[in-house]
């Protein structure tokens, strides 16, 4: 089976599976790709995030990564949230994580059912196949332009008419060329929401993000102290940022995701910052067992959720942050000092910065969360 006929039928089969969008890209499309990614890697806009560099050959073509790919499937689902994620914001109480990550992480899912629809594709099409799902060094968004499963907004994040800025990804290379689909055209004509709803400026031009102002690059990649000029902006994010995709009006057809792993679970929806500082590493691993929240490691999370409650201007989550002051890592005491800075009284932080014996190996990061230098 070849051409339209073997199309047809892993497309069915890909709709049977729970995949909301399916196209097809010639692993041609792209030549502009080895450009766009040098420019984000000049401009050092990838920030601590090496991988890039490192794989930037692989990741810059298709045929790089496998030079025997002649087709590329994209397919995508929904993880429409149903309500509009905005509002969360204004609950400096509780912790905001991002949509996304407030059920089950999603790649275990999509590669399996990507797995699913490939094993057709190589019976039945007499070809290799490869499957990818975002960790490989693939160009995912500007493939699902090509293959028209929506278009790169001008925040960079894949926008589809029908489904929002709310989609993941997968990937199949496989080694027989497939009917293409046409590219898809942009449509976000002159609106500039998702440029102007950032609170740290990080889009230098329309189509274009520096992860070194990105919100959800330093609550989620970084590793060591977040720089001072991101975390009264932070919020009561602990973990990602929504806002410029929240923000898109394409959203307004996006209905919510059909697949129940993609749901909010309620205790990962808005919990207390309280209940989260009180985590231990087991209670950590615990609530977060699935989460792509659980990545981060119980210090960097307890790093986020300290900054969050300085954000949160409400003394009575002084009881929960002193403690933390003992912590065994120095950011995270670090981040003690400096939620208790924006807390307590001078007095009452001098005497506890004092009565807590904060090493003086501690030092530089102590007084740099403390807005002092060191």
């Amino acid at each position: 089976m070849a051409g339209a006929p073997l199309r047809a039928l892993i497309e069915k089969r890909a709709r049977h599976l729970g995949f909301d969008v399916f196209g097809i890209a010639d692993a041609s499309a792209r030549p502009d790709l080895p450009e766009k990614l040098n420019g984000v890697l000049e401009n050092n806009w990838h920030a601590g995030m090496d991988w890039m560099f490192e794989t930037r050959k692989r990741r810059a073509s298709p045929a790089d990564l496998w030079p025997g790919v002649r087709s590329v499937i994209v397919l995508a689902m929904s993880y429409a949230p149903g309500h509009d994620p905005l509002p969360d914001l204004a609950r400096r109480d509780r912790g905001n994580i991002s949509v996304y990550a407030r059920n089950r992480d999603y790649h275990s899912l999509i590669k399996g059912r990507l797995k699913e629809v490939a094993g057709l594709l190589a019976s039945r099409g007499n070809c290799q196949v490869k499957v990818f799902v975002d960790t490989a060094p693939v160009m995912e968004k500007p493939l699902a332009e090509s293959a028209g499963i929506g278009w790169q907004g001008k925040n960079t994040v894949l926008t589809s008419r029908r489904h929002g800025a709310w989609l993941f990804l997968g990937e199949i290379y496989c080694s027989i060329p497939l009917p293409p689909d046409a590219e898809h055209a942009r449509h976000c004509g002159s609106c500039t929401a998702c440029l102007d709803i950032c609170p740290t400026s990080a889009f230098p031009a329309p189509y274009r993000l520096d992860a070194r102002k990105c919100l959800a690059y330093y609550n989620n990649e970084h590793h060591g102290p977040i720089p001072r000029a991101f975390r009264r902006p932070m919020g009561n994010r602990i973990f990602g940022c929504d806002d410029c995709l929240a923000v898109c009006p394409w959203n307004k057809f996006a209905r919510k995701a059909r697949q129940s792993r993609f749901h909010a679970r309620d205790e990962l929806t808005l919990p207390p910052l309280s209940h989260l500082l009180d985590m231990d590493d087991a209670r950590f691993r615990s609530t977060f067992s699935g989460s792509p929240v659980r990545r981060l490691g119980h210090a960097r999370f307890l790093r986020n959720t300290l900054i969050c409650a300085a954000n949160s201007d409400d003394p009575g989550l002084l009881p929960h942050v002193i403690p933390l002051l003992d912590h065994p890592d120095p950011v995270v005491r670090g981040s003690a000092v400096w939620a208790l800075a924006s807390l307590a009284p001078p007095e009452t932080f001098e005497h506890l910065r004092q009565r807590h014996k904060l090493l003086e190996s501690d030092r530089g990061v102590i007084l740099e969360w403390a807005g002092e230098s060191p």
